[in-house]
């Protein structure tokens, strides 16, 4: 034990700038020093979530191979590592990241990491909710909001822009006012403007709050893996930073069944509940202004200004998850890494001793004691500076100084991300984020696009086309779907309380004709004669072309847009998110068990490659169910890539730039999202060609220079 005090004191010289906590152990150690009877390390190297085994078993099973066991391997390392800082061979940052390795084994792996394993899972499974929201909502929104193709597809695009944004903003005030404080504040960010748009009755707000919510929700992803490594020793870092990516994919589970449960006509059960509550308990008649308050199948309105339908109620319980994380965090401390980079030592003790007490007390070890004593930490130069400024001016000037101060330390940090050191680390990565991103989106959206196209393809080769008919006093009491009618006759014809879904007159004639209660989806009259005709609350009025009017009339015209209470949404569209999803089950846990095994490099660039692989399958894909089983395919190789790129993220750069280039390049993927979506979509109906070789293009090279990338498996957190 003694040898073991020994490797675990650090010298000071007299011109150390670092500051320290604790007054040593009393022998004039200037290190963090254990106590004699402190137990050697117990925790075993393998994951948590593979206990059950039999130890001694695999002790046996070790020994008889030749192989060491996992606590003499960190024993090793632990000497290794005491012995290169006793030689004064390394930098105050290197014998810093060293001394943080140390005391997170000694704190171990357990109830506080799988606490706040939960909590920020919540918040990465929000981001996952968040890509999905609008594609749910869009079907139902451009009804009720009258939105043309061009609008619904800024407000698809709308989103990923303000994550775009969201991702470098949080990602960079990170690493300088604190990964919790930021999450917290995001987290609150979006769930503010997802309660504003869900309540939104122009398109305009609806624009403007998801751009908001999409800025608030976007620094999820780069705060949460930082945030979360910094609680993890090496030999569990990339397995439960993969787990953690899990919650990604329950995001979309998420959205894809509250959406199927709550958007579609048939499964109305909270609106049903929320119909009991209001008829049940409160009043049946309720006024606001003279404006009736009353309760519809499937939503509610208040008079014709204010309407609340189901797609709306969705978009609430979206943003549960990160609700819930919210509140979670409020019980989560600061990273102590970041606390000890920015010269908060005392902090940085008392989170690092409820680390320490709360997993052994969970693991049924309370006597077990906390002995560090001694930590060092560099108090740098630009805390200095925004003390100084602070001090001086009135509240309103001191608050500017740290704002202006603040946004030149961000942009500092940015630009030392292309310094001589990190220069080709984050042009790789680059490449890497940018070409799995513009892949996995593109096709995410080429998917369900071209199962729409394969849909439309057959429908139209369903229509009826009539020719020259000829129809005089009948009654049309049931609705027209899908046909053309061309050069007919319709005299003393009465179309009421009907609907009319995809239908088309042309060079038609109508004379002492009735229309009245119709409602029409799809429907045009072109060059048709029409006479003495009456239409009666109808949405007629804007569905001629170049046709001629004769002594007609309009009353009660059905103004602006409709949702429709009788159309059912297709399920198709949650049943290719939801197995999407779900398909990147298996790779999850495949990449999660083998990330350490393997390594990252490996699996990113092998995954990369078979993805690509899987792309060329694309071109054998004709019908619904093959573009379905080849997304599941796609979605379930490529997760194994997504992972192996977020864990080598975090490792490859330092503590007090880990944020900021992780924020920077999910920027970049958020923007290689929206061209990618972009590209991808045009090329729907007219080539699948161009597409699948422009994500094979991508991911070959992706995957190529992910294979140059340094192996970080064994690297300590720096």
């Amino acid at each position: 034990m003694a040898n073991r005090d020994q490797n675990n004191i650090y010298h000071q010289s007299d011109g150390d700038s670092y500051g320290t906590y604790g007054e040593g152990d009393g022998g004039g150690h200037d290190g963090y020093g254990y106590q004699a009877e402190y137990p050697p390390q117990e925790e075993d190297a393998a994951s948590d979530v593979t206990e059950g085994h039999d130890e001694e078993d695999q002790m046996y099973e070790g020994e008889y191979q030749g192989i060491p066991h996992p606590d003499e391997v960190k024993a090793t390392q632990r000497a290794a590592r005491a012995n290169s800082r006793i030689g004064g061979a390394l930098s105050e940052l290197q014998e810093l990241s060293e001394q943080y390795e140390d005391i997170m084994e000694d704190c171990g792996h357990g109830k506080f990491q799988w606490t706040l394993f939960i909590v920020l899972g919540l918040a990465l499974m929000a981001d996952g909710v968040e890509c999905f929201v609008v594609a749910f909502v869009l079907p139902s929104a451009e009804k009720d909001l009258c939105l043309s193709n061009a609008e619904k597809g800024m407000l698809g695009l709308i989103v990923f822009l303000g994550m775009m944004v969201g991702a470098f903003i949080w990602g960079g005030l990170a690493d300088k006012v604190g990964r919790r404080r930021c999450l917290v504040v995001a987290l609150a960010i979006d769930c503010v403007f997802v309660f504003l748009s869900s309540f939104a009755q122009s398109y305009g707000f609806f624009l403007f709050f998801r751009l908001l919510s999409g800025i608030g929700i976007g620094g999820t992803v780069p705060i949460v893996y930082s945030y979360f490594s910094e609680f993890l020793q090496m030999d569990k870092r990339g397995e439960h930073l993969s787990w953690l990516c899990m919650f990604w994919m329950i995001g979309g589970i998420y959205a894809s069944f509250t959406a199927w449960g709550i958007i579609p006509r048939y499964g109305k059960i909270l609106i049903f509940l929320l119909y009991c509550i209001y008829k049940y308990n409160f009043v049946y008649n309720l006024k606001f202004n003279n404006l009736f308050v009353f309760c519809v199948g499937w939503g509610f309105s208040m008079g014709t200004e204010f309407q609340f339908h189901s797609w709306r109620l969705f978009v609430l319980v979206a943003a549960l998850p990160a609700i819930a994380s919210l509140v979670g965090l409020t019980f989560m401390p600061e990273s102590p890494r970041f606390l000890l980079e920015n010269a908060k030592h005392d902090e940085a003790w008392m989170i690092l001793k409820q680390v320490h007490d709360t997993n052994w007390r969970a693991k049924g070890q309370p006597e077990k004691v906390f002995t560090v004593t001694h930590i060092k930490a560099p108090k740098t130069a630009e805390d200095e500076i925004i003390e100084i400024q602070s001090a001086t001016g009135t509240a309103v000037q001191r608050w500017l100084v740290r704002s202006l101060t603040l946004c030149k330390l961000v942009l500092k940090n940015v630009a030392s991300l292309f310094s001589a050191e990190l220069r080709f680390a984050t042009l790789f990565m680059a490449i890497i984020w940018f070409c799995m991103a513009f892949s996995y989106y593109g096709l995410s959206v080429w998917f369900p696009d071209m199962i729409k196209h394969l849909q439309y393809e057959e429908y139209e080769s369903r229509v009826r086309v009539f020719h020259k008919e000829k129809v005089e006093n009948f009654y049309f009491n049931f609705s027209l779907e899908n046909q053309v009618h061309k050069e007919g006759e319709y005299i003393h014809d009465k179309f009421i309380k009907i609907e009319l879904k995809s239908v088309q007159f042309e060079d038609s004639l109508f004379e002492d004709c009735l229309f009245e209660d119709i409602k029409s989806t799809d429907t045009v009259f072109e060059n048709c004669t029409i006479r003495n005709t009456v239409f009666n609350n109808t949405d007629l009025k804007e569905k001629f072309i170049d046709c001629k009017m004769e002594n007609n009339t309009f009353e009660h015209d059905k103004r602006g847009c409709h949702l429709d209470t009788g159309e059912e949404n297709d399920v198709l569209i949650y049943l290719v998110s939801f197995l999407g999803s779900l398909a990147v089950l298996p790779g999850n846990i495949i990449s999660a068990l083998f990330m350490e095994k393997i390594g990252r490099v490996k699996i990113i660039g092998g995954s990369m490659l078979v993805s690509a692989g899987c792309s060329f399958f694309l071109f054998l894909s004709f019908s619904q169910s093959a573009i379905i089983a080849l997304q599941c395919l796609f979605c379930g190789v490529s997760v194994a890539a997504w992972n192996g790129i977020e864990v080598v993220t975090v490792e490859l750069y330092p503590a007090s730039k880990r944020a900021t280039a992780f924020g920077v390049l999910n920027a970049l993927c958020k923007l290689a999202a929206v061209l990618g979506s972009s590209i991808f979509a045009s090329f729907v109906g007219i080539t699948k060609s161009i597409p699948i070789l422009l994500s094979f293009a991508a991911l070959v090279c992706g995957g190529m220079v992910a294979l140059k990338l340094p192996d970080t498996r064994e690297k300590i957190l720096q």
